[in-house]
């Protein structure tokens, strides 16, 4: 059976995956670009942005594996937006233009469903009302036998860990304090039992931790 992934999710020394305030023009909130610092000096990450360069050292060799042999994905509606509630309108096509960078279906978690929308490059948003574990089923069945991606943000990143979904946990501490926003921590006590951890340090200042479910 494919795995569940999640991959370059970066979080603050205290914990929070997003800072407050978030906009059409800060999509992390107060905490701007400064918990993905890290991932911009990268081949890859300039490479998806049509820039060239880029490190090719321990931050490039995890943000790399980000997308290798993913067939779909899953996202919070906060990830693909800032709006709340019903959809006042359509128009709003995510943060990442007309090609996004998913390249596969991707199934946004949302109360307020809408027809899908077919991107650029192989990307198709699929809006469902669902839990984690129906959530997962479509995504599986899109995927078939390559990996499914669980994008974040969050709090979705936080339910499918709390329902005990993933395999595979990638996380980047940046060395910031936020203060406020959403942390990612919160309700998941224990949640070492279930998986083996291992971390390694950046020249950058980050940390890569990374686990494999027992």
């Amino acid at each position: 059976m494919s795995l569940v992934r999640v991959h370059n999710f970066s979080i603050s020394l205290d914990g929070f995956g997003t800072g407050e305030g978030q906009s059409a023009d800060e999509p992390f909130g107060h905490a701007g670009q400064r918990l993905h610092e890290w991932a911009f000096a990268t081949r890859t990450f300039r490479t998806q942005f049509g820039s060239d360069g880029g490190g090719r050292g321990v931050d490039e060799v995890y943000a790399a594996a980000d997308k290798t042999g993913v067939g779909a994905e899953i996202m919070g509606r906060n990830k693909f937006g800032p709006q709340r509630g019903p959809w006042e309108n359509e128009e709003w096509r995510g943060w990442w233009g007309e090609n996004p960078p998913f390249h596969t279906p991707v199934f946004v978690l949302t109360h307020h469903p809408r027809p899908d929308l077919e991107m650029a490059g192989g990307t198709t948003f699929h809006f469902i009302d669902a839990t984690p574990e129906e959530a997962l089923e479509k995504a599986r069945a899109a995927a078939g036998d390559r990996d499914v991606r669980i994008g974040g943000g969050v709090q979705t990143v936080r339910a499918f860990l709390a329902a005990d979904l993933v395999d595979h946990l990638h996380l980047v501490v940046a060395p910031i304090l936020l203060g406020r926003g959403e942390r990612l921590w919160d309700g998941l006590e224990g949640l070492e039992e279930r998986f083996d951890f291992e971390s390694v340090s950046s020249p950058t200042g980050v940390t890569h931790i990374t686990g494999t479910r027992r």
